[in-house]
């Protein structure tokens, strides 16, 4: 678009990402929302515990944070409006890693939800949980 002699640029913004969502192993529900100025979520429910793994966060690097339950654990953290995605970080509690993360939200309503290290990224699809 063109006005008066200059290029004005649209902003694009982010598909909102709040709500409550399925993880693609369905093995938990993460509830997704406002974070102080950024976004957030946390495992609101595990629903099908993996037998023999801990169910406290075992694997943090943090020695004093390993007595953590897995249920309430806020696993996407700082995440902010970035045009058509949102960009923030993601914690494994399985790995104990902590990965640069991005959230879209695709035109079926699932929840695209990428972990990356340098250009290499793992993707997973959520559905909303109703």
């Amino acid at each position: 678009m063109v006005l008066a002699g200059g290029w004005i640029s649209i902003a694009q913004a982010a598909q909102p990402i709040s709500g409550r969502w399925f993880t693609e192993d369905g093995k938990a529900i993460v509830q997704i929302g406002p974070c102080g100025k950024a976004v957030c979520g946390r495992i609101s429910k595990v629903i099908k515990p993996t037998p023999g793994a801990p169910q406290n966060d075992a694997y943090n690097p943090d020695k004093k944070l390993r007595s953590r339950s897995i249920e309430g654990l806020t696993i996407l953290t700082d995440f902010n409006d970035a045009g058509d995605l949102w960009k923030g970080q993601i914690y494994d509690p399985q790995s104990g890693k902590t990965y640069a993360s991005k959230l879209t939200r695709n035109a079926n309503g699932t929840l695209k939800v990428q972990g990356c290290i340098a250009f290499f990224c793992k993707t997973q699809t959520w559905t909303i949980a109703r």
